[in-house]
């Protein structure tokens, strides 16, 4: 069954999103949502350990600064992976297949979190991340992709939107295998193996490995889209038209303009996400543990304080996830209805207007219930602003490439970013503000404004087909 809807322009526009589509459209959106849903349960199963895993390994307390740093550290190397891996599989999408390619990065973020649970040290827990990451970047590409060919024109930005958004679904897994079904504190199997047990940071992780068993179904059930076999065949007789050829994008004004904006965008997104709002289980232990520590509370008080942090934090990221969800599937309507450009605009205006309130009022579960679900519907909702907009500003023959360069270059300024924000925190301390951590998330969530700027150059692609040249 073809892949292409082959219905009039007039009859699509007057179709639903959802109607029009064929079975095979349909199963090809729900194995890519679930390959993207199950890559964001292992980064938040990331995010939900970090602190506890690294506490172990280095055998020091939860807020000692080697400890922090190391979060960082880990953090970083995620997203220079992220980069790496994305560029690297973003070509490979664009000559191999999309198909290939998405099994090739399951199987990658697959194996190297659940080796995050047999870490020894600091580095090597890095070092898996770092692995890790590599696989993340190939999947969003690769999954995003091959749904937008797939999908007929009428249903594509939306599929779109359901796709980034159903991956906040993998997030809530995440938290709750990496804080209800295994407390990261915790042991395990305790005289099974081994007289101590088995740390539930190190249980966590291992259950990230089971997303590898979608490898079968993507290999088995899936074909290249109709799209890439076209372009294939045309990079075949015309070797000026070649399938992933990265430097066609920065010779071609256009799509070198559209490289940028993309770079640009998701640079200002991805370091508003992991550069700040993924800190919101940090801000939540920051803003209630007592001024002298935990270590200065009385035994009995210092029991029911760790089980309202640990509570506290569960809720809030689930409240936040929740918001996240919303925003994401939000971006898709909200943007076909006023445009591509002032959706985005508006999402980063806000997006650094709640973060600055967020970071530097949070002071109770209360406020964490409230002011984390709308930061995170702000915050979250341009991340489905890309998996619908790169696709719809580079041709066929780029179309991996380019997604896959825009998005994972900008986790390269990420983690620079994120890298500089221990740097940014210190010099605040050293300028005596009196919570350096709070107020360095709002200097790095000026970060937004990059993001504003570029936009003078976006295309505007509402309503427009995907290019072909």
């Amino acid at each position: 069954m073809a892949d292409r809807s082959d219905m009039g322009v007039d009859a699509a526009a007057r179709l639903a999103w959802y109607q029009g589509v064929a079975p095979y459209q349909w199963w090809v959106f729900i194995v890519g949502a679930m390959a993207w849903l199950f890559d964001c349960m292992d980064q938040r199963l990331f995010t939900m350990v970090r602190s506890p895993a690294l506490s172990q390994l280095l055998d020091l307390p939860e807020k000692n600064a080697l400890v922090v740093d190391y979060g960082t550290y880990a953090t970083a190397a995620q997203m220079i992976g992220w980069a790496v891996g994305g560029l690297f599989f973003g070509v490979v999408g664009d000559r191999w297949g999309r198909v290939k390619t998405l099994s090739a990065s399951i199987l990658v973020y697959s194996l190297f979190t659940g080796l995050c649970g047999l870490a020894l040290t600091g580095w090597d827990f890095c070092l898996y991340r770092f692995l890790m990451g590599c696989g993340i970047g190939g999947a969003f590409a690769a999954a995003a992709t091959l749904i937008a060919e797939t999908m007929p024109d009428h249903s594509r930005s939306t599929c779109l939107g359901l796709f980034s958004a159903l991956s906040v679904l993998g997030n809530m897994i995440g938290l709750a295998i990496g804080s209800k079904v295994f407390d990261p504190a915790k042991l395990y199997f305790e005289g099974v193996f081994g007289s101590e047990g088995v740390p539930g940071w190190r249980l966590a992780f291992f259950v990230g490995t089971i997303p590898a068993l979608l490898v079968v179904l993507v290999l088995q059930t899936l074909r290249e889209s109709e799209r890439w076999q076209q372009a294939r065949k045309t990079a075949a007789e015309n070797l000026e038209r070649q399938l992933g050829d990265m430097s066609s994008m920065f010779r071609h004004p256009r799509w070198r303009t559209n490289t940028i904006v993309a770079v640009c965008l998701a640079t200002a997104g991805i370091v508003g996400v992991w550069g700040v709002a993924f800190w919101s289980p940090e801000l939540i232990t920051y803003a209630l543990t007592p001024r002298g520590g935990l270590e200065s509370l009385p035994p009995d008080q210092l029991v029911a304080k760790t089980a309202e942090i640990t509570s506290v934090r569960f809720w809030g990221n689930l409240f936040q996830d929740i918001g996240g969800f919303l925003g994401i599937a939000s971006f898709a309507p909200i943007s076909n209805r006023i445009g591509r450009r002032k959706t985005f605009a508006g999402a980063f205006v806000i997006s650094f207007i709640l973060i600055g309130f967020v970071f530097l009022t949070l002071d109770s579960a209360a406020k964490a219930y409230v002011l984390l679900p709308i930061m995170g519907y702000f915050n979250l909702s341009v991340m489905g602003g890309f998996v619908v907009y790169f696709p719809e500003i580079f041709p066929t023959r780029l179309r991996s490439t380019g997604t896959a360069f825009g998005y994972n270059v900008a986790r390269l300024s990420a983690a620079v970013v994120m890298l500089l924000s221990n740097q940014i925190r210190e010099w605040l301390a050293a300028l005596e503000f009196e919570h350096p951590f709070r107020v360095g998330a709002v200097v790095v969530s000026g970060i937004y404004f990059l993001g504003l700027l570029v936009l003078i150059w976006a295309p505007e692609t509402k309503d427009q087909p995907l290019p072909e040249e």
